[in-house]
């Protein structure tokens, strides 16, 4: 009889330790941003940038890689400015379209070669989240394409930096706008980037912002986000973040579609512009997700990328 007592008493213990750990469980939450950024990427070549045409009729094409001049291996451009500042005839050992090439270069002509030359691609988009619980980052919700590779870089080193809008050339059906920024980069770094995926730019938050964060919010999925009223979080202006309202009209597959609503972010910017990747986008007091796209012949109407499949994707 006592055997089959304490047999009936651990059931019911065994299912508030079950439970109890359930119920305590958080929703994650993450901190909205919205700044506009500048993107850096320290490149593991260094490239020809355009089509050079010199002075022996032979071109240097855009997307070559430079690996020698004058038997110098570079890997930066200043070890190419260095390996150029030797007088005289130089030669240049190049990769380009699969085949390696060598290229005489004329004393004259050297630095204007020179100028055509990068080791890093930059851009500019916005910075979509912070997680206070990792001092991770995620940003543009989609990748970085360098315009000369038409790829995905190879990189090295990465890093963010605060960017400020000085104008804003705006969205007409057919072309896209922009913004026109500038990047401070004489403020300490936000942080690195450790990844350029097609979800977004993810990377270590760092000390660099001289402003206090906004709160964490709580994350909504995809089956709790309701077609209707929402809003983004984006600086059109300077460096100040600011809210405007969207209607989002189509919710599948982690993706959403919004249309712009806000008469003032319409009368600036046209609608969605280019430099807006990655705004944050809220919905009653919930983080939703981040604009990826714009339609280019409806520059109201916009796409985006849940928060949710963004944050998994990071890890």
């Amino acid at each position: 009889m006592n055997r089959h007592w304490r047999q009936f008493v651990t059931l019911p213990m065994l299912i508030v330790l079950l439970f109890m750990p359930i119920q305590a469980l958080a929703a994650k939450k993450l901190i909205p941003m919205g700044e506009a950024i500048g993107i850096q990427l320290q490149l593991s070549h260094v490239f020809v940038a355009h089509d050079i045409l010199l002075s022996s009729n032979k071109w240097m094409k855009g997307g070559a890689v430079v690996e020698k001049i004058n038997g110098v291996s570079v890997k930066t451009l200043a070890d190419a400015q260095q390996a150029t500042q030797k007088n005289g005839q130089q030669q240049w050992t190049i990769q380009s379209e699969g085949k390696q090439q060598i290229l005489e270069i004329q004393e004259n002509e050297a630095d204007n070669v020179i100028s055509f030359l990068k080791d890093e691609t930059d851009g500019v988009g916005t910075l979509t989240y912070i997680d206070p619980e990792t001092q991770n980052y995620g940003a543009l919700g989609h990748q970085i394409v360098d315009s000369t590779l038409q790829k995905a870089p190879i990189f090295h080193d990465g890093s963010i930096f605060l960017a400020s809008i000085h104008q804003i050339r705006k969205s007409t059906p057919g072309q896209p706008g922009y913004k026109i920024s500038s990047i401070e980069k004489q403020q300490a770094r936000l942080g690195s980037i450790d990844k350029n995926t097609v979800y977004g730019i993810y990377g270590r938050w760092e000390v660099g912002y001289q402003k206090r964060l906004p709160k964490a919010i709580e994350i909504m999925h995809e089956k709790d986000i309701k077609i209707g009223k929402a809003e983004i979080y984006t600086a059109i202006e300077g460096s100040k973040v600011e809210s405007f309202t969207i209607e989002i009209t189509k919710v599948e597959n982690e993706r959403l579609e919004f249309v712009v609503s806000d008469e003032k972010l319409i009368e600036k910017t046209g609608g969605i512009l280019q430099g807006m990747s990655g705004s944050p986008i809220i919905q009653e007091g919930r983080f939703v997700g981040a604009v990826t796209h714009m339609f280019v012949e409806e520059p109201k109407k916009g796409a985006a990328i849940t928060v949710e499949e963004m944050l998994e994707k990071s890890s």
